[in-house]
């Protein structure tokens, strides 16, 4: 499976361990960065992995920062992206299998290399149910998302004016 990586300064020091288990276990990993702990902004790295995993250059995404939290934060602002953080194996796996998770987000202060390994085989050896309850629950995200997406105004020209 083709992921794509990316780490802000703070999950830098999981980074390597990551990358290590990824490879490990066959994936071809996407690197997007970051390579050092110079401070980068999390929203900015998840924007690389987020559009590699919408344009379908990458299978799925993972996401590393301090807590996850705020890449996973991040993410779920992308349509079309659903994103959880992942810090043991059985919600790793139950978030591909009844959520459709497409991106997996690690704090490096949270978790540890080998916690981290488990829950990123658990995640990329899931799949998503095909029981009707899920789909349907999955399909009720996406209308949640279509129907919150801001509306452009061509008069104004940007989104949620009140000119519509």
């Amino acid at each position: 499976m083709r992921i794509a990586l990316a780490n802000d300064h703070a999950g830098y020091a999981l980074k390597g361990a990551v990358v290590r288990a990824l490879r490990d276990a066959g994936h071809e990993v996407l690197d997007v960065g970051t390579q050092d702990e110079t401070p980068v902004d999390f929203p900015l790295v998840t924007q690389r992995v987020t559009g590699l995993v919408l344009d379908s250059h990458a299978e799925r995404g993972v996401l590393v920062c301090g807590t996850g939290v705020g890449a996973c934060i991040a993410a779920n602002k992308v349509p079309g992206i659903r994103a959880a953080v992942i810090h043991d194996a059985y919600s790793a796996a139950q978030s591909v299998e009844h959520d459709d998770v497409n991106v997996a987000c690690l704090g490096a202060w949270v978790v540890g290399p080998k916690v981290a390994q488990g829950a990123l085989e658990a995640f990329l050896s899931a799949r998503f149910s095909t029981d009707p309850d899920f789909r349907r629950r999955v399909s009720q995200l996406a209308d949640m998302e279509r129907a919150s997406a801001p509306s452009v105004s061509l008069r104004e020209g940007r989104p949620g004016s009140p000119l519509n």
